[in-house]
C-alpha cells in the first residue's frame, strides 16, 4: 500500500500510521510538490509527478496496486497511476462530482475524467454517485456529454433531479432523454445489490479499476475540501466486494481526506475559494471520520487481497 504524502492530511492517521510503522504501507514524500500539484497542475510538474511513482512499492503475485493520495484536490493524478497497466480495463469511479469538465485546464481535479479516457487500456468510465449541482445543466458548465453520448462514460448519480441538456444525447444505463432532460436512474432509490450484481456483467473488461473520492459519501462518513455527496460506506464497502468477487482488480486510488487550504498560485486561492466551502464547517470530530472510514476500506482491502 503507497501513502503519497502531498498534504499531511494521512500520515497522522492511526490506520495508516500503524501500517507505515510496521512495513505494510510505504509512504512516497511528495510534499515538495503538493501545492503545486493540487487543484490543477502544470504539464512539467505533473510529469515530475509521474516520475516519483517509479519509487512506490509494487504488490507481489496478483494483489492490486493500493494508492492513499490525500485531497481529492489531486484526483487529476489518477490517470498517472492508470498509465503503465498491462491491459484493458474500466475504470470504477466514486464521486459526488463527475470531474468531466472541458473547460478546465487538462490536468486539473474537475477535468481528468477527459483525460482518463483518452488512455489506451481504459474501455470505460462509470461514474456512482455524484449528487453535486455540476449535473444543472451540464451543457453550460462544460460537461463532456459527448463521451455519454457514446457509451465511452456511463454516469448513474447517488439522487439528482433531471438535468436540462439540448440537443441529442440519447437514452444510457444511467439515463433516459425526455423532454430535454436527463431522467437519471439515482442509485438513493435502487436495490444496490442487484445493481451491483448488473453493473458487473455489463462491464466490457475483465480487469476494472476502482478510484474513490470520498466527498461522494455523506458527511456522517467523510469530511473533505469538497461538499459531500449522499452514498454510505456500507454502500462503498459493498461494492467493493462484489467488484472483487467477480472481476480482476488491478488497483484502488483513495482520496478525499480533509487538507487545510495551502495554495502556491493566487489564482488557484481564488478558484478554492469560489467552488469550495468554507473549511470552518468541519470539527476535529468531523475530520477524525476519516481514519474511521479509512481504517474501514484498509481493513476490507487486506480481507480482500492478503
Amino acid at each position: 500500500m503507497n501513502i503519497l504524502d502531498l498534504d499531511h492530511s494521512l500520515t497522522q492517521q492511526a490506520p495508516i500510521k500503524e501500517r507505515l510503522h510496521d512495513g505494510r504501507a510505504i509512504r512516497l514524500d511528495l510534499l515538495a510538490l503538493g501545492p503545486v500539484l493540487r487543484l490543477w497542475s502544470t504539464e512539467t510538474h505533473y510529469q515530475r509527478f509521474a516520475g516519483h511513482l517509479s519509487h512506490r512499492a509494487r504488490p507481489l503475485g496478483n494483489r492490486p496496486e493500493i494508492f492513499f493520495v490525500g485531497s481529492g484536490d489531486y484526483h487529476h493524478l489518477t490517470p498517472a497511476l492508470l498509465a503503465d497497466l498491462p491491459e484493458p480495463i474500466t475504470l470504477i469511479h466514486f464521486d459526488n462530482h463527475p470531474d468531466w469538465v472541458h473547460f478546465a485546464p487538462r490536468r486539473h481535479c474537475g477535468s481528468w475524467v477527459n483525460r482518463a479516457l483518452k488512455l489506451p487500456n481504459v474501455k470505460r468510465i462509470i461514474t456512482l454517485g455524484p449528487c453535486s449541482d455540476d449535473l444543472q445543466s451540464p451543457q453550460l458548465k462544460g460537461g463532456n456529454l459527448g463521451a455519454l453520448k457514446r457509451g465511452d462514460l456511463q454516469l448513474f448519480p447517488w439522487r439528482h433531479p433531471p438535468s436540462k441538456v439540448w440537443g441529442k444525447i440519447g437514452d444510457g444505463p444511467g439515463h433516459r432523454q425526455m423532454d430535454g432532460h436527463l431522467h437519471w436512474h439515482n442509485l438513493a432509490d435502487v436495490d444496490w445489490p442487484a445493481f451491483l450484481e448488473q453493473l458487473v456483467a455489463s462491464l466490457p473488461t475483465d480487469a476494472v479499476w476502482i478510484t474513490i473520492d470520498k466527498d461522494v459519501l455523506a458527511s456522517e462518513d467523510a469530511a473533505t475540501n469538497w461538499d459531500q455527496g449522499g452514498m454510505r460506506l456500507t454502500h462503498l464497502l459493498d461494492a467493493i466486494r462484489a467488484l472483487a468477487a467477480q472481476t480482476r482488480v488491478l488497483g484502488i486510488d483513495v482520496c478525499g481526506e480533509f487538507a487545510p487550504p495551502a495554495f502556491s498560485n493566487p489564482l488557484k486561492r481564488w478558484e478554492a475559494k469560489s467552488d469550495q466551502p468554507p473549511a470552518e464547517r468541519w470539527s476535529d470530530a468531523d475530520i477524525a471520520r476519516n481514519a474511521q472510514t479509512n481504517a474501514a476500506l484498509i481493513a476490507l482491502f487486506e480481507e480482500l487481497f492478503p
